[in-house]
């Protein structure tokens, strides 16, 4: 759901950039409160596992489109709101300036829809309410735990990726953009993030309840107040555990992601080469929106983006992928872990 900036009018890209820029500065605010250290590994990792994982392009059988995951659910649901949102924005900044994933006049609106939704919609409306609540009392301790897991999981994934949809087609009819009629611009957006907010889901049900079976005491709102929770690891080995899977889903299984075309492309662009509907049925190389500010950005992006497509430049050796899925991660949990430190985030406060 990375947007390019051809999608974006400079002035609805300048008022996203103020929208997330100021939930950037809240979160970074309310962070200087925190004093838990143990969040200091667990965010560089946790950023890295979904830098690694949004890598990985799964089909979405049937369409000929493809999905990855936002990620934004998973790190609010383990570092709370504004320790996940700035975990997704170093995300989507490198992700746009060393990759080109991404267009740079478009970064604000990146971060508004794929982070955004996911960190505080999800977190204040769907998770803590589900992990406060008396939902599956009669499945005891450890297993009402794991249900509501499952359910906040899932229908968080769901409702925010549809909140990010359809901000991608609010955004784009602002800006003008006539190839690209509302109603239906909606009707290909909106089923097709939910099959792949569905496969989101539960992924992140996954991963948080191998975390909660782990260390319960890692996951935000979580009841382990009962004796029959308890983690089977210590803190180490779970940070341990999780880095050896950023690096084998980063390393290695972003070899097998599906190369069709995301759940944007394909409701832009089609995918008629291999059989499937040409949708709004857009050109590649011309649609959207022409201006002086997306040339500056595009020219900018040219200059950073040392790896193009997650590949050596100029190469399709799958070395190029493996290489920058383990360095993009490494970078992203070493940013997110130097943004944390120099803010003096996380540090354990001297009581009066």
């Amino acid at each position: 759901m990375h947007m390019a900036d051809a999608l974006l009018a400079p002035a609805v890209a300048a008022t996203m950039y103020v929208a997330s820029g100021t939930a950037t500065g809240i979160s970074l605010h309310k962070l200087k409160k925190e004093d838990d250290p143990a969040k200091l590994p667990t965010m560089a990792v946790t950023a890295a596992l979904v830098f690694a994982g949004q890598m990985i392009n799964y089909t979405i059988p049937g369409t000929g489109s493809s999905g990855h995951m936002c990620g934004g659910m998973l790190l609010s649901a383990l570092l709370g709101p504004q320790a996940g949102f700035l975990s997704m924005v170093v995300i989507l900044t490198i992700q746009c300036l060393l990759f080109g994933d991404g267009g740079l006049m478009a970064l604000g609106a990146n971060i508004w829809n794929m982070a955004f939704y996911g960190c505080f919609v999800g977190y204040y409306l769907i998770w803590r309410p589900i992990m406060k609540s008396g939902l599956f009392k009669g499945m005891g301790p450890k297993g009402g735990q794991r249900a509501k897991i499952l359910l906040a999981s899932v229908l968080g994934c769901v409702i925010t990726l549809q909140l990010g949809a359809f901000s991608v087609v609010l955004e784009t009819s602002l800006s003008g953009i006539t190839e690209l009629p509302f109603g239906a611009f909606v009707a290909l957006m909106q089923p097709i993030h939910l099959a792949i907010g569905l496969i989101e889901g539960l992924v992140t049900a996954a991963v948080l309840l191998f975390v909660f079976e782990s260390r319960p005491e890692l996951l935000k709102d979580a009841d382990t107040s009962d004796e029959k929770v308890k983690g089977k690891f210590s803190l180490k080995a779970t940070i341990a555990i999780l880095a050896v899977i950023v690096l084998l889903v980063g390393g290695g299984l972003s070899l097998l992601a599906s190369g069709n075309p995301d759940g944007l492309e394909w409701a832009l662009f089609g995918n008629a080469e291999e059989g499937y509907a040409e949708n709004m049925g857009l050109d590649e190389e011309d649609f959207g929106v022409k201006s002086g500010a997306a040339d500056t950005a595009g020219a900018i992006q040219e200059k950073t983006a040392l790896l193009p497509d997650y590949a050596f430049p100029e190469s399709e050796s799958p070395a190029g992928t493996s290489f920058s899925g383990v360095v993009g991660s490494a970078l992203v949990a070493g940013v997110a872990l130097l943004i944390c430190v120099a803010g003096g985030f996380f540090r354990k406060k001297k009581k009066a």
